[in-house]
């Protein structure tokens, strides 16, 4: 069969494969297994070949580029909108080739196997802390039931093994239970710890991440995170780049009438919060009469709570990581310093304010 386009609805086991001619009449619906799916896409001609994105497509992109298809991945919001009422594997299918058939529709660059693996210890860090914010609140939660109470946060773990062995109102078999979750906290601190040493080294010996360092509000964790995660070439401007990290005003206007609402919060949550939470540290540091502090933060703190105006801080951190990112020319990256374009040089010098670690 002669195809204009493929899409591929991807699983573990199935893949439902949607393909159309020339004149957008689908020709061929069916559902492969792995095995077959890859031997169906060896025995094609050359041919769009269209996935939504997420980890297991980047795989797929290498495999299918390598066999001579042209890959594109699209994002899975921007295919909802064209699944036809009861949502199923041929539904989704059909949706992915009609978004693919939209001019202008954004896509999502394939990534290497060496990008995609050195970013792995960021996904596996993140599980790591979930974890052991689960057995810190387990910890307390069966510790309140025999009234010992802590405060949240990792710094309260001692004080409450403390207070736990101090009471000796609390059951033997408790205690051991008790005991048994502070081992598993120690043993997740521990592990949290040799990726964050691995991280900062990977930080140090990054030229992009050396240089996102260099830019208040952002440490190496935040600046191997943005080098491993961002391909600057997928937006146009700063402005784009903050505004798919959600931090700009969700919009609901209609009738001519301008409705604007909190943040959109679309994008990388995990971008967000750490682009925010340094922003708060920046923040921190920003007192009336410093001589690091930016006038145009001291003014926006005045008028606004501090939380809007880590955001908004954020915001332009933001456009400051896409001008690192994508307008550094690599000799600059390597010889260190941050871009003098865009918001700086508008005035709005962030150089004069603090670095965190």
């Amino acid at each position: 069969m002669d195809f204009k386009r493929i899409a591929v609805d991807t699983s573990k086991a199935v893949f439902t494969v949607h393909g159309i001619d020339e004149r957008d009449r689908p020709i061929l619906r069916r559902n492969f297994s792995r095995p077959a799916f890859e031997a169906f896409c060896v025995g094609l001609l050359p041919t769009e070949v269209v996935l939504e994105a997420c980890g297991g497509s980047h795989h797929w992109g290498r495999r299918l580029s390598a066999m001579g298809h042209r890959v594109r991945l699209i994002p899975p919001q921007y295919v909802k909108p064209f699944v036809k009422r009861g949502k199923n594997d041929r539904n989704d299918a059909e949706a992915i080739s009609e978004a693919a058939g939209r001019p202008g529709m954004t896509e999502v660059a394939v990534k290497p196997a060496e990008r995609q693996a050195a970013a792995m210890v960021l996904s596996v860090r993140e599980l790591l802390v979930r974890n052991r914010t689960q057995a810190i609140n387990a910890l307390r939660g069966h510790a309140a039931e025999f009234g010992v109470i802590a405060a949240k946060g990792t710094a309260q773990v001692v004080p409450l093994l403390e207070r736990i062995a101090a009471d000796t109102q609390i059951p033997e078999p408790a205690r051991q239970m008790l005991a048994f979750l502070a081992r598993q906290v120690t043993h997740l601190d521990e592990e949290i710890a040799t990726l964050d040493a691995q991280l900062r080294k990977a930080a140090a010996s990054d030229a992009i991440a050396r240089r996102l360092s260099a830019a208040p509000g952002i440490g190496p964790l935040s600046a191997i995170t943005l080098s491993l995660t961002v391909d600057p070439s997928q937006f146009q401007s700063g402005r784009h780049f903050a505004a798919w990290l959600g931090m700009v005003p969700r919009e609901c206007s209609t009738g001519g009438k301008q409705r604007l609402g909190g943040i959109s919060r679309a994008g990388n949550e995990r971008l967000r919060q750490l682009l925010v939470v340094g922003a708060m540290a920046v923040i921190r540091h920003a007192k009336p009469g410093s001589k690091s502090a930016s006038p145009w933060l001291l003014k926006l703190l005045e008028r606004r709570p501090r939380k809007v105006a880590a955001v908004a801080l954020a915001n332009k951190m933001a456009r400051v990581v896409w001008a690192t990112l994508a307008k550094v020319p690599p000799d600059r990256l390597r010889s260190g310093g941050m871009p003098e374009e865009g918001m700086m040089a508008r005035g709005e010098d962030f150089r004069r304010l603090p670095v965190t670690a």
